[in-house]
């Protein structure tokens, strides 16, 4: 069942079940499943403005989509199930988050049911008691997750709900009463989270995270209320944040044009009205906002392709206008619609350790595989995979001793959740970067002792800087460096440094950054999105600018990143 059919088959108006049965104060499993559902819904239903909160303008998993996969893991496991006993629904939901969770703030949010059912084990419904119960141990739970909690996060809002959760509790046993009081400090709680973490602040934005699990709690008190999920209730976002690109990998069938109109409207716009017009023409709906001007995004057939456009010369002026044959892009990407030569990866025998490794392109995992690694798993910045994908690479490896490269700082998390379900000795690297995980594999030897490949290869990691060059998502001003949207921008270890008009000067400024001078390998990975001669060019202006260096260019084949370079 898809979230869009979840309106009809689980209604929002006020004769819910839930709602009449609120004044009892006590839920079962079923009445959870319709919470899941709603949390779940609205959390769809903003999940761009979620994803528009990344800290560092660039292309990222981000963590609306995350969250919203975790959840949608969760809601698969209990879809078809009749099960009334909240503590089994409960468990049941935790374990399907566990194993969907995606990216770091997933797997915190899989941590958060996972402590919310552990407090309702063995019981058949929940009452106030339960519930307060339940929001601190989910705290608890996913504080105790993060090897190093940082507050300013999804982990502070949790924390500040749960404590919500127990002060409302002394004044009332209603759990509607309760649960608006976790929604009120939830929301508070996430205005905070720059004052907590001052790379928020300097970026301008809120805790992504944070803002998820509000939307989520948010999604229950609306359901309950009889209000709708459906419609955005921030349905305008700033021109900078619009991420039109994102959504033609989300084309549904019988929506094959993209409209983008610019205008200026002849009188102040009923936000609610226009957005309700337009989602009677089409869908991947977003409107951005600036200077008076505002930019409409729609979907619609080839039938309803000039629908947008009569509407908006009603309403206002147009300035500029855009259309795309979305079958006719998505067709064109080689990537999707040629298959990638088969890997040959090593093989490992029972009493060898193996390695499963993360990877963001074919041309990276064929030098993964030219190492040794036994396992590839896709995925990086912007595709992070599951728990559930990392543990099905190495569960029917024939040895039971594995060594997993997340290779993102996204993904660590992921990888630690699959290495604690798993009966195999399974060790995570903490790699957050292709040239670290790389520099891993020359310490591999599959003969060796466990414990002492693990300590050699965290050694090696420490050993490399990483750079990455890739196109700026928005304007903001970051550690000092002021970027534009559209700008190229160099990254070094994970932090903004770099913003220029042309690849080849971001990556010079971005090398001399990282003192390449005094190190004696640059090894450049080169993305899907620049040619093998541009790349060849550019790699020759840095052999010019470090005559001393040895300097390789592979083929990466990673998506939005011009470049991905291993300085060691």
């Amino acid at each position: 069942m898809s979230i869009d059919e979840l309106n009809t088959t689980h209604p929002h108006h006020s004769d819910s079940n839930l709602q009449e049965k609120s004044s009892d104060s006590r839920i079962d499993g079923q009445k959870l499943k319709e919470l899941l559902i709603a949390g779940m819904t609205w959390l769809k239903t903003n999940q761009q403005v979620v994803n528009a909160l990344n800290v560092f303008p660039v292309p990222d998993g981000d963590t609306g989509t995350n969250m919203l996969l975790t959840m949608q893991a969760a809601y698969s496991e209990v879809a078809t199930s009749g099960e009334t006993n909240i503590g089994k629904m409960a468990k049941a939901i935790a374990q399907g988050a566990l194993m969907g969770a995606r990216g770091n703030s997933g797997v915190i949010l899989s941590q958060i049911w996972r402590g919310f059912a552990r407090a309702l084990d063995n019981y058949e419904t929940m009452n106030a008691d339960l519930f307060v119960a339940a929001m601190l141990e989910g705290q608890n739970t996913a504080y105790k997750g993060v090897v190093r909690p940082v507050e300013g996060t999804i982990l502070t809002v949790a924390k500040d709900a749960a404590e919500a959760a127990r002060k409302a509790r002394e004044r009332t046993s209603d759990l509607k009463e309760i649960l608006e009081a976790v929604v009120e400090a939830a929301n508070e709680s996430v205005k905070k989270t720059p004052e907590l973490l001052p790379i928020l602040k300097q970026a301008g934005v809120v805790d992504s995270g944070g803002k998820g699990l509000f939307y989520i709690l948010e999604g229950m008190l609306r359901y309950i209320n009889g209000q709708p999920l459906d419609t955005n209730l921030n349905i305008v976002q700033p021109l900078s944040m619009m991420q039109i690109e994102q959504t033609v990998e989300e084309i549904e069938p019988g929506q094959e044009v993209e409209v983008v109109i610019d205008f200026r409207p002849h009188q102040p716009l009923n936000l609610e009205r226009f957005y309700a017009d337009l989602s009677e023409m089409g869908t991947s709906i977003q409107v951005g906002e600036g200077d008076g001007m505002y930019r409409m995004h729609i979907h619609v057939s080839q039938e309803r392709q000039y629908d947008p456009i009569q509407y908006i010369s009603k309403i206002g002026v147009w300035s500029k206008i855009a259309m795309e044959n979305l079958l006719e892009q998505m067709g064109g990407r080689t990537p999707a619609t040629v298959e990638a030569p088969r890997l040959e990866l090593a093989t490992v025998q029972p009493d060898q350790v193996a390695v499963v490794a993360v990877s963001p392109g074919p041309g990276i995992s064929r030098v993964f595989a030219s190492l040794g690694v036994s396992a590839i798993v896709e995925g990086g910045q912007t595709m992070n995979p599951s728990t559930e994908q990392i543990l099905n690479a190495f569960e029917n490896l024939p040895t039971d001793k594995i060594i997993i490269l997340p290779n993102n700082k996204n993904i660590i998390l992921a990888a630690q959740n699959a290495a604690s379900v798993t009966v195999k000795k399974v060790e995570v690297i903490p790699s957050r970067s292709v040239p670290q995980g790389l520099a891993a594999m020359f310490r591999y030897n599959p003969e060796g002792d466990l414990s002492e490949l693990v300590e050699e290869m965290k050694e090696a990691i420490t050993e490399v800087r990483t750079g990455e060059i890739t196109t700026a998502t928005r304007s903001v001003n970051l550690n000092g460096v002021d970027v534009q949207e559209g700008a190229v921008i160099g990254l070094l270890d994970g932090t903004l440094v770099v913003s220029s008009n042309t690849i080849e000067d971001a990556c010079l400024q971005l090398l001399e950054k990282a003192q390449a001078g005094e190190y004696d390998l640059i090894t450049m990975f080169y993305g899907e999105n620049i040619s093998h001669t541009e790349a060849n060019r550019i790699a020759d202006l840095v052999r010019e600018k470090y005559p001393q260096q040895e300097l390789e260019l592979k083929e990466g084949g990673q998506p939005h990143y011009q470049f991905i370079i291993g300085i060691e």
